[in-house]
């Protein structure tokens, strides 16, 4: 049960593409190494022992939401600490990124993927959850998030990251048996990982499906949707659901066909296009190059406003960048641009 501070923040209103009065902002990757407060806590851990600690993941999260000012604190957690209980043996090397040791070379290798039945393995995010929630401001919601069933199952085949995802499309395209049971326990494990960050006091979540972009139309339609579409109707009706995807705006009418009550739109797209194209009954999430950030303020000020305007102050858009910010952006112009976006934002 929502409180009514929460029923009436900025971002659920947008969520709900009520009126607002003013454009809500939160920024992918807000906890990022571009804030010197993440650093101080993050020069002390791994990666991985950040994730996994409660207070330290509760302690980045509500920390980037205070110094930034935006109106929603984002989970700080990872796509890929749900893999291990399902089977993937996963290390974080440091300067490399994730490395998965036990990758799925061949279909048989599917058989030994266990469907995550208990999400009690995966308690440290949820008390996280918990622990943000209590400490949060009373009107600003805690999103959840996790990656889209062919992120997931893209770095279970592949290794980790990939240029041109040949180990998955190869699978993919010659044993669909395999590639189903794969999507299958991947999106029944996501439903009850996601419902459960729900649980534990997140009011919306967004779904990374951060490597779809490298899928025609055909193959997105055909070996993805309906995994992805199978989540997001999974997930606690009422709930809003973010979906996004990044790196081909032809994918955006599938996008939209999959479910969300919120599309994200990355940058490669206009967003008065992009919002077109998935349709006005739906509210949007973007788009600013998130190397704008790195310009002069009147100019990130200039390209901002673009944003703005392309919504045409139509309810419904939350302001974001079209991906994560980068770790070389000056952490003084993401403070500016939510102060730019809530001014500015009045008038849209």
């Amino acid at each position: 049960m929502l409180t009514p501070a929460l029923q009436n923040c900025r971002f659920l209103k947008a969520a709900r593409r009520e009126k607002t009065d003013t454009t809500p902002i939160w920024i992918m990757r807000q906890a990022g190494r571009y804030l010197p407060e993440y650093m101080s806590v993050r020069t002390k851990v791994t990666f991985i022992e950040l994730c996994k600690s409660p207070d330290l993941a509760a302690e980045v999260t509500l920390t980037a939401q205070r110094v930034l000012g935006v109106d929603a604190a984002i989970l700080f957690a990872d796509l890929l600490p749900m893999l291990e209980p399902m089977g993937i043996d996963l290390e974080y090397a440091k300067g490399e990124g994730p490395v998965i040791h036990n990758p799925i070379h061949s279909p048989a290798d599917v058989d030994r993927i266990r469907e995550l039945e208990d999400v009690a393995s995966l308690h440290f995010v949820f008390e996280a959850v918990r622990r943000i929630r209590r400490d949060l401001p009373a009107d600003i919601p805690l999103l959840g998030f996790a990656g889209a069933p062919f992120t997931l199952a893209s770095y279970a085949i592949e290794g980790g990251g990939s240029k041109n995802y040949v180990k998955t499309k190869t699978m993919m395209y010659t044993d669909e048996g395999a590639w189903r049971t794969l999507m299958e326990r991947l999106s029944r494990s996501l439903v009850r990982y996601i419902n459960g960050q729900i649980n534990a006091g997140c009011q919306a979540v967004q779904l990374f499906d951060s490597w779809a972009g490298c899928l025609s139309p055909d193959d997105y339609k055909r070996y993805v949707m309906p995994y992805t579409k199978s989540v997001i109707d999974g997930i606690r009706p009422g709930v809003p659901v973010i979906n996004f995807l990044t790196g081909n705006p032809a994918l955006l009418p599938y996008l939209r066909d999959a479910g969300g009550s919120v599309i994200g739109l990355d940058w490669r797209v206009n967003l008065a296009d992009g919002w077109k194209t998935v349709g006005h009954d739906v509210a949007v999430q973007g788009n600013l190059d998130p190397v704008s950030l790195m310009a002069d303020l009147p100019t990130l000020r200039q390209r901002a406003k673009a944003v703005l305007d392309a919504a045409e102050g139509r309810p419904g858009h939350i302001f974001n960048l079209g991906h994560g910010v980068f770790p070389e952006v000056p952490p003084e112009h993401v403070k500016a641009l939510v102060e730019m976006v809530h001014e500015m934002g009045q008038n849209a």
